[in-house]
């Protein structure tokens, strides 16, 4: 049976507008795929049990009932990017098994001119008619007798307005875009007649006000990237929005909606935010009573202060980002207050201080303080936090206190020791001049990146309690011309970058090391001595060395090492050395034994010949003397 039914697809898919024959489609099983062929119009005699026809990417023009009428078994028809200008009337009648009609990237809105309607689509669930040129009112040609559709794309196109009465003929419908479209008005009512409608997307496009926000059976609405300037609903009644995207839009104040919500997903980034509206007396705001609520984002706004208040009625909230706003300062003084919030985003405000009362904040494990001006912090802050594993500092000025206790550190450093499950510290580009011993002992960091402190100087001691933990430590930028912290005793370390610095001697490894990536990059390294090399040897896979002033023939012992072995050099086409005999730099890969021999037989010839020369000037002055000596004997003789 498949036999005949390839057979009969090779005589249908021959025929084409152009005299030149055209690729056979594909069949496989109960799909027949024909995409991409260059066809002017759809096969006919196509077997009749294909249920999914793949028709796009072709230059089909016309859709008839003598093609596709037949096709009563088709669930999914594809015939997205062709030049479809014209549909039948009733041509979708007879296909009760049609689920999924994708009419994307086509010329639609040149049959709406038309004025005729497609017919019914008894059986269409989901109907893509997004970039169509379709304008306002030419989606209802598609919509008029759609009992059972439930997904609607209308994405792409150039509709300004939504009237009343647009989807009347589509009553099941549950989710519709119109993203990317010019859409200034909602009309009253337009989508009063869909009862199962969940979810909404009305993002890209002009929309400036929502001021009676009233689909109570509405679960996700993407209102993000219009010019929305005020959403308020003040109707009574049990709403069952769930997740409202109102980011980049041109919002003054925080969004109204009714105490009766169960809204847990809430975007309010890139607006014009300069205040949350919250008075923190004991009549809390019935507007801003979001007691489901999971995920706020505030950033990218202009607020300069958000009171503890502000959260009183949130008390689900887990995920806070009020990054890239004016925040001065952010406090936490009750323990009721987001206790259960995990992530905390601060970046990039203008934070002076940072203070958490006792026993608040006990569920948060992410806390983001990257680019602000922070300089002091309370020394029992992050000891306070039993769930912190993450901590990003990047971009301040603090100062690190030693694990030794508070007597011995300078005033207003920052205590990152004993942090009890943090894993993850970035403390780059701080100004740090030094790191002291013991700074982090009994915190088990698996990840520590002091990058970007130019002149950074590690004691001895500085990661001493991180044997069994630590995994990955960036060193990256620092301007260090040695390194005397003791890597070798970290047990646990696998990935070091100390790229971009001034080395002039690789890091010495007293033992087996664990090592399987190091990056060298940019450094004033010479030789890569051979000992630690092979300290290094037994565990490490991939190592950057490019940009240093390597020496060709002090590396050989290297360079044999990773030709011999699984070492990896990923840079290794761009690592270059220096040869006496050479006036460019030569590419390490290139280097042989034989291009070192030569100037090592130069100079025994060279120490032979100075040898000789030195021992026939001194048998020369020998035999000067000598004859002196006789010389002056004979006179005496004489006399």
């Amino acid at each position: 049976m498949a036999a005949v039914q390839l057979l009969l697809l090779l005589a249908v898919s021959s025929m084409a507008a152009s005299a030149r024959q055209a690729p056979p489609c594909q069949v496989v099983q109960d799909d027949v795929l024909c995409s991409g062929l260059g066809l002017h119009r759809v096969p006919v005699q196509l077997p009749p049990s294909v249920q999914m026809l793949d028709l796009s990417r072709n230059q089909v023009q016309n859709l008839s009932r003598d093609t596709l009428a037949p096709q009563t078994a088709v669930r999914h028809l594809n015939l997205q990017a062709n030049q479809i200008h014209f549909v039948q009337p009733g041509l979708f009648r007879d296909m009760s098994q049609l689920r999924v009609l994708d009419l994307s990237r086509n010329r639609l809105h040149v049959f709406a001119l038309s004025r005729l309607d497609v017919g019914p689509l008894p059986s269409v669930e989901s109907l893509d008619l997004s970039h169509n040129g379709l304008y306002t009112g030419m989606s209802d040609r598609f919509l008029a007798d759609s009992p059972v559709l439930a997904n609607l794309s209308l994405e792409g196109n150039s509709i300004t307005k939504v009237p009343r009465g647009t989807f009347r003929g589509s009553p099941a419908l549950r989710r519709v875009s119109l993203r990317n479209n010019v859409v200034l008005e909602i009309e009253d009512g337009a989508f009063d007649s869909l009862d199962l409608l969940t979810e909404l997307d009305l993002s890209k496009n002009s929309i400036s006000c929502i001021a009676d926000f009233n689909l109570y059976h509405l679960e996700v609405l993407n209102l993000s990237q219009n010019s929305v300037e005020v959403f308020h609903s003040a109707r009574p009644g049990a709403y069952r929005l769930r997740s409202l995207d109102l980011s980049q839009n041109r919002l003054p104040s925080f969004p109204l909606l009714p105490e009766d919500n169960v809204l847990e997903y809430l975007d309010v980034s890139h607006n014009r935010l300069r205040t949350v509206n919250a008075s923190g007396g004991a009549d809390r705001d019935p507007n801003l009573v979001f007691s489901r609520l999971r995920h706020l984002d505030l950033s990218y706004n202009q607020l300069e202060t958000v009171p503890q208040c502000f959260f009183y009625c949130m008390s689900r909230l887990q995920v806070l980002n009020v990054s890239n706003n004016c925040l001065r300062s952010f406090s936490v003084t009750d323990q009721e207050v987001l206790r259960r919030v995990r992530i905390v985003n601060l970046n990039f405000n203008a934070l002076q201080s940072l203070a958490l009362g006792g026993r608040t904040l006990q569920a948060l494990e992410e806390l983001y303080l990257q680019g602000n001006r922070l300089t002091t912090l309370d020394q029992g802050l992050f000891q306070r936090l039993p769930g912190l594993r993450s901590l990003q500092l990047v971009q301040n000025h603090l100062q690190v206190c030693s694990g030794a206790g508070p007597r011995q550190d300078p005033s207003g450093c920052v205590s990152l020791s004993s942090v009890r499950n943090l894993q993850f510290l970035n403390l780059s580009e701080n100004q740090l001049r030094t790191l002291p011993p013991d700074a982090f002992r009994d915190t088990p960091l698996e990840l520590l990146d002091l990058s970007l402190n130019p002149g950074l100087d590690l004691h001895p001691d500085s990661l001493s309690g991180l044997e069994r933990s630590l995994v990955h430590l960036v060193l990256r930028d620092n301007n260090m011309s040695s390194l005397r912290a003791d890597l070798s005793s970290l047990g646990s370390l696998r990935h070091v970058d100390l790229s971009t610095n001034q080395l002039t001697s690789v890091p010495t490894w007293t033992r087996r090391s664990s090592i399987e990536s190091l990056n060298l990059q940019n450094n004033h390294l010479v030789t890569l001595e051979s000992g630690t090399m092979a300290a290094l040897e037994h565990s490490l896979k991939t190592l950057y060395v490019g940009s240093n002033p390597l020496s060709c023939c002090s590396n050989l012992d290297v360079l044999r090492r990773v030709q011999d072995s699984a070492l990896v050099v990923p840079d290794m086409d761009a690592v270059t050395c220096v040869h006496r005999g050479r006036p460019q730099p030569v590419r390490l890969n290139g280097v042989t034994e034989d291009m070192c021999r030569a100037p090592r037989v130069l100079r025994y010839v060279l120490t032979v010949l100075l040898t000789l020369l030195a021992a026939a000037l001194l048998l020369g002055l020998l035999v000067k003397y000598c004859l002196a000596r006789r010389h002056k004997g004979s006179r005496s003789f004489s006399a």
